[in-house]
């Protein structure tokens, strides 16, 4: 029996379609195919095509999972960046789903963990597990284009999800530096109140490069020609992470600067979840970066940051920290879920 997954953004939508194999609970995947929504004029346009055109000579599935970037209400969503309004209920009704379900693309996720093959994460600490700790509480951090996090109650198999925003609360500078570069977002956003996602985002990645060459000992840096004559589009904005990436990477001291401010500043978002959600059965960072990040993650500079909660610091060596390395988890969490509504 067959089941599709769909991860479904702004930018492009993945779809596939998965079976069950016996004496194996992680979905199969069958085939997949990636859309660029721009080309589309309705969602319900791709799927048809994926379906009737692609996907024709593999048996129809049963159920479907949509994990979706936009707010959703009664199954049913609205696309960021994009006019479509999107319902469960029509889309089950019109390609002959026996269940459907639409779900936050970041919160989609927490269905995956349960599921994972040793491929698909690498393992950060273990954790020490201690008596009277509840090793069913998980929680999952992604930092991409923006900054995702959600939590969930995982006990034999049985998920049950809960959402969050917690990439909006409030950002809290450690130092002189970090409180001189939430002072000049504030004023280059022309907003009173800056939010851990301004930070810790491949978004925020590029503010902090912004503010680190607006200084006068940067004005011959290589980067300076993306920002000169007029403000950097946004565009533009999602290219530099891997610019800046790269160039730390090759020994640059200013781009390392800035990456270094970018990771702590994770880092200490991380071991606020941790403490807030005492989560015991494992804090999962996920999102477009983290297998790029992987050895970041494992730096004295990171993990300093990371346990650096004062009287509480011992609680957070008990708790597993976990990265996925799956740039495709959440299609994969998606199929997860679908095949879960297979037997409801």
């Amino acid at each position: 029996m067959s089941f599709l997954a769909c991860d479904l953004g702004g930018t492009k939508v993945l779809l596939g379609i998965f079976e069950r194999v016996i004496n194996d609970d992680s979905p199969k995947l069958l085939f997949k195919k990636k859309y660029l929504s721009s080309e589309w004029d309705s969602f319900e346009l791709i799927l048809d095509d994926f379906l009737k055109k692609e996907c024709k000579n593999i048996p129809h599935p049963s159920s479907a999972c949509f994990a979706v970037a936009g707010p959703l209400s009664n199954n049913n969503a609205k696309i960021i960046n994009l006019s479509w309004n999107i319902s469960g209920n029509v889309l089950k009704n019109k390609f002959n789903f026996k269940s459907c379900e639409l779900i936050n693309d970041f919160a989609v996720q927490i269905y995956g963990i349960p599921f994972l093959k040793e491929n698909q994460f690498s393992t950060i600490q273990n954790g020490n597990l201690s008596e009277g700790a509840n090793n069913d509480l998980h929680a999952i951090v992604g930092a991409g284009t923006g900054l995702g996090i959600a939590r969930g109650i995982i006990s034999e198999n049985k998920v049950k999800v809960l959402a969050s925003e917690g990439g909006h609360v409030e950002y809290s500078p450690k130092s002189e530096l970090e409180w001189e570069l939430k002072i000049w977002l504030k004023k280059s956003l022309n907003i009173e109140r800056i939010s851990c996602e301004r930070i810790v985002s491949g978004t925020g990645l590029s503010r902090i490069a912004e503010w680190r060459l607006s200084k006068s000992d940067a004005a011959d840096h290589t980067l300076q020609k993306f920002f000169k004559g007029t403000k950097i589009s946004d565009a533009l904005r999602k290219e530099l992470p891997d610019k800046i990436c790269n160039l730390s990477n090759a020994g640059d001291q200013l781009m390392n600067e800035v990456e270094g401010i970018w990771l702590g500043a994770y880092a200490s978002l991380l071991g606020d979840v941790a403490l807030q959600e005492l989560c015991f059965g494992g804090l999962w960072i996920s999102g477009g970066p983290a297998s790029k990040h992987f050895k970041n993650f494992k730096s004295d500079l990171f993990m300093k940051q990371f346990f650096d909660k004062g009287r509480l610091k011992d609680i957070l060596k008990r708790i597993p920290m976990k990265v996925i390395l799956d740039e495709e988890f959440g299609l994969f969490s998606a199929a997860c879920r679908a095949k879960m509504l297979l037997k409801t």
